[in-house]
């Protein structure tokens, strides 16, 4: 028998593209939107009020980068 306790899922295979996601079509949620108006506010921009959960997300990691704090 295998022992599979000490395998670690790569947590890099749990990553999809939000065009993939069943849900990203979906109001975004409210850490996403929350998190989204903290980085529009430090790079000065708008947030859209009609964004859905996959274009938070795409938007979240251009301000992260915008702002630095992707890194």
């Amino acid at each position: 028998m295998t022992d599979r306790s000490d395998q670690q899922p790569d947590p890099r295979g749990a990553i999809k593209d939000p065009e993939e996601w069943v849900t990203g079509d979906e109001p975004p949620t409210a850490a996403q939107e929350s998190y989204l108006h903290t980085l529009a506010r430090e790079a000065g921009e708008e947030v859209p009020d009609d964004l859905t959960k996959a274009e938070a997300s795409r938007r979240i990691d251009e301000l992260q980068e915008e702002t630095g704090r992707g890194r």
